[in-house]
């Protein structure tokens, strides 16, 4: 991978990016290029879309930052590694850092499920799209993770892919090597990484885990971990045996 400019800011931009293109800045844009970081026309920042790589772009603008001119490219477009990170939902702040974290460490689906003891109903999806895209800005990633909607465990279990392997993160699991287990596992057609609640799966949802083809239960250890914690744990294992760490 290119050695990445980790001083030059970095902005999301939902454009298509091409050597010479304008782009209008919104106005928190221009609030923060401007009042934040005190830059000002004729400064460079590095922009991206998701889709384009990462761009070289000199600001625009007399009184305040309004545009972008598009200079050259400084990165070709990547691809993230076919995880998908599939969570029950934790309240605010937590779920912010739960969403920054599966980003940072790759995913590139972020699955709300439903489960007995989920400790919200409703998920905020903008506010969860707006943690992805500023998780991408700071970390240098180019490929931006999608949301999906929030959907009750059964019903996910019900449509997703049978080919896929299941990471299911448990407590009560005796698989206690969890990166050999994951070595030997069969992951062609993608993963799906599976954290439950604080509260823990109920007895029929585990039953119903359990009779999913190419299912892999894991312990994360000896001790108990907050979701939020588990999560950046099991996808530390599965990137390390099975994705684009190693």
């Amino acid at each position: 991978m290119p050695d990445l400019d980790f001083r030059a800011p970095r902005l999301f931009v939902d454009a298509p990016l091409h050597e010479g293109e304008r782009i209008a800045l919104e106005r928190n844009q221009s609030n923060y290029l401007g009042n934040v970081l005190r830059l000002s026309a004729g400064e460079n920042i590095l922009v991206f879309n998701g889709r384009d790589g990462e761009w070289r772009a000199a600001i625009d603008g007399r009184k305040r930052p309004d545009s972008l001119v598009i200079i050259a490219r400084t990165r070709p477009q990547d691809r993230l590694p076919d995880i998908a990170y599939v969570f029950a939902p934790l309240k605010h702040a937590r779920l912010d850092y739960m969403v920054q974290k599966a980003v940072e460490m790759g995913a590139s689906v972020l699955q709300p499920v439903l489960t007995r003891h989920t400790q919200v109903s409703r998920v905020n999806g903008e506010r969860m799209r707006a943690n992805v895209i500023e998780a991408a800005e700071q970390c240098g990633i180019l490929s931006l993770a999608a949301v999906a909607e929030p959907i009750a465990l059964d019903r996910f279990l019900d449509k997703r892919d049978s080919a896929r392997l299941l990471v299911f993160c448990d407590e009560a699991s005796d698989v206690t090597a969890p990166v050999q287990a994951l070595q030997t596992a069969q992951a062609a057609a993608g993963i799906d990484v599976l954290i439950g609640p604080e509260g823990g799966f109920a007895e029929d949802e585990r039953a119903l885990l359990l009779r999913q083809p190419k299912t892999l239960r894991l312990s994360l250890g000896p001790r108990i971990l907050r979701a939020d914690t588990a999560g950046v744990a099991a996808l530390a294992l599965v990137q390390v045996a099975l994705g684009d760490w190693n």
